[in-house]
């Protein structure tokens, strides 16, 4: 488990359809369309000036890293909350569940059974259930 890509609510980047599935895809979109020659013509179609780049950045540099390494929305109580407090997930804060978390939560219901397991039974529990859900394919959707 890569723990940059563990974020302060509970979430893990690594099972974020974002990172599982558009990152990939935007890479092999990319090198396919330039093997095809896309990148000498692509001014030719219809904003094309402006995707061009866009792929070429999301392929080479992905589109989300973390919201622990600076991606993600500046504005997340959340995030911004478990920084000011010092802990690495807001489930170890005293003061969990605080009010930041029960909205995060009308959102986002699994987590909150995903951080009671944290609390429960450790990092390590919750990292198998984050590395298992990967391996088996399951991506968090929008």
């Amino acid at each position: 488990m890569d723990k940059q890509y563990i974020c302060y609510c509970g979430l893990y980047c690594e099972n974020c359809a974002v990172k599982a599935k558009i990152d990939p895809a935007a890479k092999i979109l990319y090198q396919e369309m330039k093997t095809a020659g896309f990148e000498e013509i692509v001014h030719l179609i219809p904003g094309g000036d402006g995707f061009w780049p866009f792929l070429k950045d999301m392929a080479e540099n992905g589109i989300c890293t973390s919201c622990r390494e600076g991606s993600g929305n500046p504005g997340c109580a959340v995030r911004i909350c478990a920084k000011e407090k010092g802990v690495e997930m807001c489930v170890e804060c005293k003061e969990y569940p605080c009010g930041n978390m029960k909205e995060f939560y009308q959102g986002h219901p699994f987590v909150k059974k995903d951080n009671e397991l944290y609390r429960e039974k450790g990092m390590e529990a919750w990292s198998r259930l984050q590395d298992e859900r990967r391996l088996e394919g399951f991506v968090y959707r929008g």
